[in-house]
């Protein structure tokens, strides 16, 4: 009876229907798979185009990243590497470069001659979505920052 049914199965011209419904199943994942990252993908490919002044965003991070990079202290450093642990690892050096970016325009346009703790949290919260402030708010309460002063950004 086995020899029979192993021969009955060698035999069929067509492939059973476990092994059809696996392809199909994993050919979904896969595509799946393709999208999301197609999606991450493109949106990368959108900060590197150029706006109308000829730069694109990226260009303007590392711009305002080197343009204050000697402003920065040992204590503004340590503050932004609190200010961005909630960040998932493999995110991290993406979202640290972004809103250092933010922290470094907004003290080389005040004239400062140092970032200080103030430039940190306003470059914080303005480089934070509008879809995680409620995040970034218990976070700030959870670390004792007052984030009372920049309210008005919040609200924007």
């Amino acid at each position: 009876m086995n020899t029979t049914l192993v021969v009955n199965l060698l035999s069929s011209s067509t492939p059973s229907r476990w092994f059809m419904n696996s392809i199909a199943f994993w050919t979904i994942v896969m595509m799946g798979a393709m999208c999301i990252g197609g999606f991450f993908m493109f949106r990368k490919f959108l900060k590197v185009l150029p706006k109308a002044d000829g730069k694109s965003k990226l260009d303007w991070q590392n711009y305002w990243v080197e343009r204050s990079r000697p402003m920065w202290t040992d204590e503004s450093k340590a503050l932004l590497n609190t200010l961005v642990s909630p960040v998932p690892s493999a995110f991290r050096d993406i979202a640290k470069h972004s809103i250092a970016a933010e922290i470094g325009k907004i003290a080389v346009e005040s004239n400062a001659t140092e970032v200080t703790r103030d430039h940190c949290i306003r470059g914080y919260i303005v480089a934070t979505p509008a879809r995680d402030y409620k995040f970034l708010m218990k976070f700030l309460k959870k670390n004792q920052i007052d984030y009372k002063p920049y309210e008005h950004l919040l609200n924007k």
